[in-house]
């Protein structure tokens, strides 16, 4: 069962890799970047649960508030905006 949700993981992975190498806009590959970090965030997760260790739950949670963190200064810059960091 952990083979079968990883190689959907690693699927999702490839086609989030192949939208932001051929975006035809920056907010294409912004989005395919964001998705990919969820699906990072959700593997972590899944191994986290299969191995039944709790730091894969603490990097995963740290990971997460990173992206989001990243994405807004990232959509932020692009719209033209001062981050007001």
């Amino acid at each position: 069962m952990l083979l079968l949700v990883i190689l959907v993981i690693f699927i999702a992975a490839a086609g989030c890799i192949i939208r932001a190498i051929l975006g035809p806009t920056s907010s294409d590959r912004v989005v395919a970047v964001d998705s990919l970090s969820s699906l990072m965030i959700a593997a972590l997760v899944i191994l986290g649960v299969h191995y039944e260790a709790v730091i894969f739950l603490d990097v995963a949670l740290i990971y997460a508030l990173l992206a989001f963190i990243g994405t807004l200064a990232i959509s932020k810059y692009l719209e033209g905006k001062d981050v007001g960091m």
